[in-house]
C-alpha cells in the first residue's frame, strides 16, 4: 500500500511534543504538513491518538471530509474542508496531551488516512471506530509518533 509521509515542524517523528500542545500549556494542535496522496483520494481523515492511555486507546483529534488537495493545517486549525468530531476529553477538536503524571512517556499517533470514498462516523466515535472504518479500505496512510511526559 502507498505511503503518505506525514511530518510536523513542531517535533520530528519519535522526538517529546513541546508543552504548548499539550493539555497543560496553549493546548493548540501542532502544524502537519503531508505528501503522497493518491489519485483517486475522495477525503482524508486525520486521527491522534494515545494507545499507552490507562484506560484504553484515547481519542485526542478526529477530522473528517478534509479536501484530498490539502497538504497540510496550520497551528491550531482544522485542515481545509475537514469537520472536527469529538475528542475523548468530551470536547470538539483537538485535546492535547495529559498523561497521567509519573508515567513513562506515551505515544501519540498522528494518522492520516487517503480514502476512496467518504466514511460516515458518528460524532463521538472512538479510535476503535475509526480503525474499524477505515483500516481495511484506505488507499494510504501515514503516521507521525509523538512523545509526552508529565
Amino acid at each position: 500500500m502507498a505511503g503518505i509521509e506525514l511530518r510536523s515542524t513542531a517535533f520530528n517523528d519519535g522526538a517529546f511534543i513541546p508543552r504548548r500542545y499539550a493539555k497543560e500549556g496553549d493546548d493548540v494542535s501542532p502544524a502537519l504538513s503531508w505528501s503522497g496522496v493518491p489519485e483517486g483520494t475522495a477525503e482524508l481523515l486525520l486521527l491522534c491518538e494515545d494507545p499507552d492511555a490507562p484506560s484504553g486507546t484515547f481519542l485526542h483529534w478526529l477530522v473528517t471530509g478534509i479536501d484530498p488537495a490539502c497538504d497540510g493545517v496550520d497551528t491550531g486549525g482544522t485542515p481545509r474542508g475537514g469537520r472536527d468530531h469529538g475528542n475523548g476529553y468530551g470536547g470538539r477538536g483537538w485535546g492535547g496531551p495529559q498523561p497521567p503524571a509519573g508515567d513513562t512517556a506515551h505515544r501519540y499517533l498522528f494518522h492520516l488516512y487517503a480514502l476512496p470514498e467518504p466514511v460516515d462516523l458518528p460524532d463521538r466515535a472512538g479510535a476503535g471506530d475509526v480503525h474499524a472504518a477505515v483500516d481495511e479500505r484506505h488507499l494510504a496512510s501515514g503516521t507521525l509518533i509523538g512523545l509526552y511526559q508529565r
